[in-house]
């Protein structure tokens, strides 16, 4: 039903139907209560990095005083070796940076997430940040923030649309909490989450911010984040091109992050080490580097208040903001558990607050603050990163409360974002997602890109021992009519393939007494269980190849499925179904 030229008609236009529908009710009661959650969520989350922070590191300095001043080397590897085994056998989700997959639970599941995602993630990230760990408390508790939503939305029975919905509620009340700033949440939820605006969406979203904001402003007050900062002083328009300037030059510093962070991960992706391991080893050098700079443990907002108030030099600043890309690449590339929402405004903070030193060295009667640059150098580098501008404009005016830096904040966060996105079409989040095989942008809608494979592989395909007879393998072959099946080695560890063409290629080499190990392919082509069904099809089309084998990601000996051509044909028929069901065009 329409209302034209009314209000009601504008909040109902190109909404989902199924958000107007008898739901409403109990959709308005989860968004109160996704609110309240995420907020006490939030506070929960603090108090207990405040806890391992204490644990690790004045208990720490007793357990291990013997080592001196050293002893805090050990902390971060500790913490990644319980952070890994924590993410590697009650939640793969709550590894990385959190945001990622709250966007893939939206766009490629409904918005369903477990409901042990937002215990063991906030677990994780707390250990792992209160360690001594590079990385943001923003992330998780965005991730924690939905995994209540989802999980409210999944009990109450609601429909997609609704726990899609409710995971940017949570989103956004996490966010609002954490920096008590529910505008800026709220446009997190939209911008970055939902990847759509509307009224109905605003309304809702808002209200689970403003709750989540007024929760935590019962714990920590109605302070801004920040309070020990320099307060902008308005010289001359002749400032306004150096703050332009610094928008460049923080679109540049962001995509190195970007590139370095994603680089660190492969390399700890290729390291054939059990996957708990990795995250110890990438601590272990965040120790090394917070020996000498102890700024760059955990989130780091006391040496981004120190930064704004000028207590560093120009080279300290540099090397810290250098430092800070390497310190964080370890902490989540190596598989801890954290953001990079802090990281960025850390980065930020260094990079703005050394440019203005640099500026006021040049131009004194022009460039009066050198920490007003830094203030808005976090803004710029978190939008470049993010791609976020209208979320990163709004959280530094509301972590700071000081409207006067507005004007020279927007021209340099606009500049920033536009140079980033000329630079590379993805952001720190979506970047994430693409190497996945899942994109996001319009005008790229294969109905598949949001199928994973683990969702429609065959998981109890016969698999054939290395040592089974060639003959017997035919017989096989003969009686299930499969033309190929994986091949396991000893200790069912994952060897290969063996088809067909590779049986009659055996026989006609007369070689007596074959085993399937003579025949088999050793470096078969393989999928991943969180890979998406396109990535996977496309391959399978340039190589002509009937199935592959699937292996956990983790642990690529292990044989997880099958995915079979057949599979997938399936699962298009059904995604094209459903699509047509609620009314969407595919």
């Amino acid at each position: 039903m329409r209302f034209p030229g009314t209000y009601i008609g504008d909040i109902l236009h190109n909404v989902p139907r199924s958000l107007r529908s008898s739901e409403v009710a109990r959709g308005i009661l989860l968004i109160i209560l996704v609110g309240v959650s995420s907020g006490l969520g939030a506070v929960l989350f603090r108090k207990m990095i405040e806890g391992f922070d204490w644990l690790f590191f004045d208990g720490g300095e007793t357990a291990f005083g013997f080592f001196g001043k050293y002893y805090v080397i050990i902390l971060p590897a500790l913490g990644g070796l319980l952070v890994g085994l924590l993410v590697r056998y009650l939640a793969r989700e709550a590894k990385g940076h959190g945001v990622p997959e709250v966007m893939i639970a939206v766009n490629a599941k409904g918005g369903r997430i477990r409901a042990r995602v937002a215990a063991v993630k906030a677990l994780a990230s707390a250990i792992c940040i209160g360690s001594g760990g590079s990385a943001g408390r923003e992330g998780p508790i965005v991730q924690i923030g939905s995994a209540l939503g989802s999980a409210l939305g999944q009990w109450s029975r609601l429909s997609e649309d609704w726990v899609k919905l409710l995971v940017a509620c949570g989103a956004a009340g996490g966010i609002s909490a954490t920096f008590n700033a529910p505008i800026a949440g709220v446009f997190f939820g939209l911008e970055v989450i939902l990847r759509r605006f509307s009224s109905l969406y605003f309304m809702a979203v808002g209200f689970s911010a403003i709750i989540a904001s007024a929760i935590a402003s019962v714990f920590w007050g109605n302070s801004p984040t920040f309070t020990m900062i320099p307060e902008y002083v308005w010289t001359s328009g002749w400032e306004l091109p150096l703050y332009i300037l610094l928008g460049a030059v923080a679109a540049f510093v962001a995509q190195g992050f970007i590139k370095t962070l994603y680089k660190g991960e492969d390399l700890f992706n290729a390291l054939r080490l059990p996957e708990y391991v990795k995250p110890a080893i990438g601590g272990l050098a965040v120790g090394l580097i917070g020996l000498f700079y102890p700024h760059l443990f955990g989130v780091g907002y006391e040496g981004v208040e120190s930064a704004l108030l000028g207590e560093f030099a120009v080279g300290l600043l540099v090397v810290m903001c250098l430092l800070k890309i390497v310190a964080t690449t370890f902490t989540i590339g190596s598989g801890g558990s954290g953001g990079v929402f802090a990281p960025s405004l850390f980065i930020g903070a260094m990079l703005g607050s050394a440019f203005g030193r640099g500026a006021n060295a040049l131009f004194p009667a022009t460039a009066v603050e050198p920490g007003a640059y830094g203030l808005v150098g976090m803004a710029a580098v978190f939008a470049a990163a993010a791609h976020a501008p209208i979320t990163a404009i709004l959280i530094l005016f509301e972590m700071t409360r000081d409207y006067l830096v507005i004007l020279p904040l927007m021209l340099a966060v606009v500049t920033a974002t536009y140079i980033s996105r000329r630079m590379a079409r993805e952001s720190i989040y979506t970047l994430k997602l693409k190497r996945r095989g899942v994109k996001l942008f319009k005008g790229e809608m294969d109905p598949l890109q949001y199928v994973t494979v683990g969702e429609i592989m065959t998981e109890d395909f016969p698999a054939v021992s290395t040592e089974m007879p060639v003959t017997k393998l035919v017989r096989m072959l003969e009686k299930t009519g499969h033309h190929g099946c994986p091949v396991l080695s000893k200790g069912d560890k994952f060897y290969g393939v063996v088809t067909l063409s590779d049986v009659e290629e055996g026989l006609k080499s007369g070689t007596p007494h074959l085993k399937v190990g003579d025949i088999a392919t050793s470096n078969p082509l393989i999928a991943y269980p969180d890979q998406s069904v396109r990535d996977i099809l496309l391959r399978l089309g340039t190589m002509d190849v009937g199935r592959i084998p699937v292996v956990d990601r983790d642990d690529p000996t292990r044989l997880v499925g099958v995915l079979r051509r057949h599979d997938i044909i399936k699962a298009y028929h059904k995604v094209v179904a459903d699509a047509r069901k609620k009314g969407r065009v595919v």
